[in-house]
Parts: structure tokens; C-alpha cells; sequence
């Protein structure tokens, strides 16, 4: 990538980090820069690899506790598709997922594609602000 568009992209990265209050340390600015490359569900081990290929290393923890804050700030989405395993979407528009267990790849549906007839109510004094589907599929064998 030449020199002026990887200037460009942090600069980038370092206004979307600002405009959702999160101080643009270079762990942070590598981080999102990674994850936010092109619309994909990373794992934090896979971020960590791809965040550490090259340059200075970032630390296991920097990069969980980094991932944990960009979703708690609407940065990326964090999926749960079981309950031992995370994964980190960062197209963050409403949508949602199938997960196939044998590949653990994890695949868009688009928003409008799923309907659900919710005929309960939330309890007095709240209602529903987000809902996310992740159908868990796996490969067919042959019979």
C-alpha cells in the first residue's frame, strides 16, 4: 500500500476511534485497522495474528480487552455463536448470521431475509432494541 493512502487510512481509523470516544492509542489505531479492513467475523486469536504480522506486537490481552471496548462502543459487533466461542463482525448494520459448526465460518443474512412473529411482550417498562440471530449449521454428509 503506498505511503499516502496508509497515511489516509490512519487517519481514518483515528477520527473513527475519536468520534466514538475511544483514545487513539497505536495498539487501538492497529487493532481497527486490522478488523476494519473489509467487512469480515474475526475470532480474537485470528485479530491477534493478523494484528502481529508485522511491526511492534500487540499483546493477547490488549487486543481481547481492545475488541471488548470497540463492541461496547458500537464500533464492531460481537457475536456469540456458543457459548465458548466469540467472533467480531465488523459491519455493524443489522443483520444476521448462519455459523456452520464444521468450518466455524461464520456467513451474513441479510437483514430483511428473517421473520420472526414475536407475540411476547417485554416485560412493563422496557422494549426491544436489538435482536440477532445465529442459525448454527453444518455440512451435509453423504448418505
Amino acid at each position: 500500500m503506498p505511503a499516502s493512502q496508509n497515511s489516509e487510512q490512519r487517519k481514518s481509523v483515528v477520527q473513527l476511534l475519536r468520534s466514538h470516544g475511544i483514545s487513539p492509542t497505536v495498539q487501538r489505531i492497529k487493532i481497527a485497522s486490522t478488523v476494519l479492513e473489509r467487512p469480515q467475523h474475526l475470532s480474537a486469536d485470528q485479530v491477534l495474528a493478523m494484528t502481529n504480522t508485522h511491526g511492534r506486537p500487540v499483546s493477547k490481552a490488549t487486543v481481547y480487552n481492545t475488541l471488548g471496548l470497540f463492541a461496547r462502543k458500537g464500533i464492531i459487533r460481537e457475536l456469540f455463536v456458543d457459548q465458548n466461542r466469540a467472533f467480531y463482525d465488523s459491519s455493524t448494520h443489522p443483520h444476521h448470521h448462519f455459523y456452520n459448526l464444521d468450518t466455524q465460518e461464520i456467513t451474513d443474512i441479510a437483514d430483511g431475509a428473517i421473520h420472526i412473529d414475536l407475540t411476547a411482550q417485554p416485560p412493563s417498562g422496557c422494549e426491544i432494541s436489538n435482536m440477532e440471530v445465529v442459525i448454527q449449521i453444518r455440512n451435509k454428509t453423504d448418505s
